[in-house]
């Protein structure tokens, strides 16, 4: 008999659903609803290129999306691969085999690959998914880009392709030379706001130059500085973190950058 956890439905979105159905992040957080919209906007428009997003039908961040590594808006060479472009399962759902779960989804949607790829860190870092879970799924490591980035893979046929980062990624440096710097996309609900309304007013108040960047268009993410084109800060070119910041962690950040 199925435990009351493998009991719970694990739901589809799609065009015509989405309407209805919340996206897991931010979902009572009324300063981000701006960003929350803008990301089912941006996950229509992806959909028509085999991008997927699978929930835990439950009123949580328990969830997974994926798509077709050349259909992704991260700068890799991963050519017949499914890359797994966020996974996040949290709070009361962690430990109980809700993101096996839905990893198992994506291994079956991919089984027509070559296999899957996933980017993560060398240490555990915010907003990213954790390495040690894939480990344990028997994905390998394939390819670094600085600081940490790390790319994993898990073929699925003999002699794969062996993915890889593109070599834009290899400096961890902008073409902003001089003070901020921050890329975004709608691919999160968070980053709306704490781009555009925290992050302008932290640098106005400390009096420090801001360039902002919205990565709108796929081609501008497959070719970013950095392996995470969700986030991402610079600062005076040098890449600092893919973490969204407040004040709080900000001052923590750029004093280290500094």
């Amino acid at each position: 008999m199925d435990s009351p956890e493998e009991q719970i439905t694990i739901k589809k979105l799609t065009r015509e659903n989405i309407s209805t159905e919340h996206i897991c992040c931010a979902i009572s957080d009324k300063k981000c609803r701006e960003g929350y919209e803008a990301k089912k906007e941006w996950l229509k428009n992806q959909f028509q290129d085999g991008y997927v997003f699978k929930k835990v039908d439950v009123r949580g961040k328990v969830f997974i999306e994926y798509v077709p590594a050349e259909k992704g808006w991260v700068p890799v060479e991963a050519p017949g691969y499914m890359l797994i472009n966020c996974f996040w399962v949290s709070g009361q759902y962690k430990r109980k085999g809700q993101g096996t779960r839905l990893y198992l989804e994506c291994e079956k949607d991919a089984r027509d690959k070559q296999g899957i790829v996933v980017v993560v860190a060398e240490k555990k870092q915010p907003f990213m998914s954790e390495k040690k879970f894939f480990v344990k799924q028997g994905f390998m490591l394939a390819d670094t880009a600085p600081p940490y980035f790390e790319l994993w893979y898990k073929p699925f046929v003999k002699n794969a392709v062996l993915p890889k980062f593109k070599p834009c990624t290899r400096n961890a440096q902008c073409d902003v030379k001089k003070g901020l710097a921050v890329y975004y996309t709608n691919a999160c609900p968070f980053t709306e706001f704490y781009v555009n309304v925290e992050l302008k007013r932290i640098a106005e108040k400390k009096e420090m130059e801001l360039t902002v960047q919205k990565l709108s268009k796929r081609e501008e993410a497959q070719n970013h500085f950095v392996p995470h084109t969700i986030y991402s800060l610079f600062y005076n070119g040098d890449f600092v973190t893919q973490h969204i910041l407040n004040e709080k962690y900000f001052d923590r950040f750029i004093k280290s950058a500094g």
